[in-house]
């Protein structure tokens, strides 16, 4: 797979993509088994020891559009490649549940990158007798390929769409690194929502050394979705460093799409997750969409138990109105400049290291980059200190909180010092 990679070349992959709203340049692609797993969309390799982009379309198979658009513009990249100041993977995630048209087959691809899946007992597990487990296995295949190779920066894009209309949007896990990159985009910016689910296949490459970022581009059928993802991807390929402004295609049409989105440039937290399971009944309220305004106690939804009311004010985000799924919704709210350039001068100066000392708070002995918090004693401490030095992952023990924090926060492991 390694030798596949190092070619440069661009196909669309024998895969099912259903045709798309509107689009008259989409069509259905019946495939057979054999076909499946089939990943590569293609390998571009300008420079070597330059930059790596990887560019991942439909890790849900409900979501057709990055595929599709990743599919459109491998041909005009393929004729840039000697243009190309590094590498570029154009990659398909979950190719069974894409010919299926379903978000998943047995179980969410995009939750099942944890540690243990990712252990060496992982391959034993019952996660890997799944279809989603076997698709993990050949991504992570191809992705270790690419990483191990790296010999500068590497970037991940993760596209995805939603069930709901409204602007599209990057989510971002809270290092620095990820941080500057999303900022290089037109677009608003959601942050600590990866911190919110467990086994993401972002989490897991970021805690790599990757910069990662996911977008979504609007509703799952959408043939705007399909252009949102055709000119994040080409503006990843500039803000990466492996085109230059003077080589990207129609780079005015691409920062054009998003120049009247309302949104464009700020900054939200996750303030809220609305967690749900089969057996709760959850049906969404109609006519909600992303960055809809909503005040608490407002009655947004309805399971088993009844109407469902939101808990605090903030902004609707990623309503669900699919079957499948496991968030209901999430609430965000925006955070102030100044509190991003405190948050980021307090790491750079390495304030993270020296939490520790507070009353009440010492390090995991096992991992220097999780805290344990005994609430009993550090109650006064608010949560926004921990989000302020990176620690957004939380889950409670007993009587304990558990707070993490991403590794790579200001710096990555890829860049070789004797190029």
């Amino acid at each position: 797979m390694a030798t596949k990679l190092q070619m440069t070349s661009s196909r669309i992959p024998e895969i099912c993509i259903p045709p798309i709203e509107r689009s008259p340049r989409l069509t259905s692609v019946k495939t057979n088994d054999s076909q499946a797993g089939d990943h590569v969309i293609g390998a571009f390799v300008g420079k070597p020891s330059g930059p790596t982009l990887i560019v991942i379309g439909s890790l849900h198979g409900n979501e057709p559009g990055g595929a599709a658009a990743l599919g459109h513009i491998s041909g005009d990249l393929d004729r840039l490649t000697n243009k190309l100041k590094g590498r570029v993977y154009f990659l398909v995630g979950n190719t069974r549940a894409l010919c299926a048209g379903s978000r998943f087959i047995d179980t969410d691809l995009n939750r099942g990158w944890t540690a243990h899946n990712m252990s060496a007992a992982g391959p034993e597990s019952l996660f890997s007798k799944t279809t989603e487990g076997v698709e993990l296995a050949e991504l992570d295949q191809i992705l270790d390929s690419i990483l191990i190779t790296a010999m500068d920066e590497v970037f991940v894009l993760d596209l995805h769409s939603t069930s709901s209309e409204g602007a599209p949007f990057v989510t971002v896990g809270d290092t620095l690194r990820n941080r500057k990159f999303a900022q290089a985009f037109p677009v608003a910016i959601l942050l600590g929502i990866e911190e919110q689910l467990e086994g993401t296949m972002l989490e897991y490459l970021n805690n790599l050394g990757a910069v990662t970022l996911g977008f979504e581009g609007g509703q799952h059928l959408s043939v705007e979705t399909v252009e949102n993802h055709k000119a994040m991807a080409w503006l990843a390929l500039k803000n990466a460093g492996i085109l230059d402004e003077a080589d990207v295609p129609e780079l005015g049409k691409h920062m054009q799409r998003f120049s009247q989105e309302n949104h464009k440039g700020r900054i939200f937290e996750i303030r809220y997750r609305h967690a749900i399971s089969p057996d709760d009944a959850f049906v969404m309220k109609p006519g909600f969409n992303n960055f809809d305004v909503v005040n608490r106690g407002d009655f947004v939804a309805d399971d088993r138990n009844g109407p469902v009311a939101t808990t605090e004010p903030g902004v609707m985000l990623m309503p669900l109105y699919q079957k499948l799924g496991e968030d209901g919704f999430f609430i965000g709210r925006e955070i102030l400049p100044f509190w991003l350039r405190l948050s980021g001068l307090l790491r750079r100066i390495g304030i993270q290291k020296l939490i520790h000392i507070l009353p009440g708070v010492r390090r995991n002995p096992s991992d220097a980059a999780t805290l344990i918090v005994d609430t009993r004693v550090a109650r006064l401490f608010p949560l926004q200190i921990f989000h302020l030095l990176g620690f957004r992952r939380r889950r409670w023990v007993g009587k304990n909180l558990i707070v993490s924090r991403r590794r790579h926060d200001t710096a990555g492991p890829f860049k070789w010092n004797d190029k």
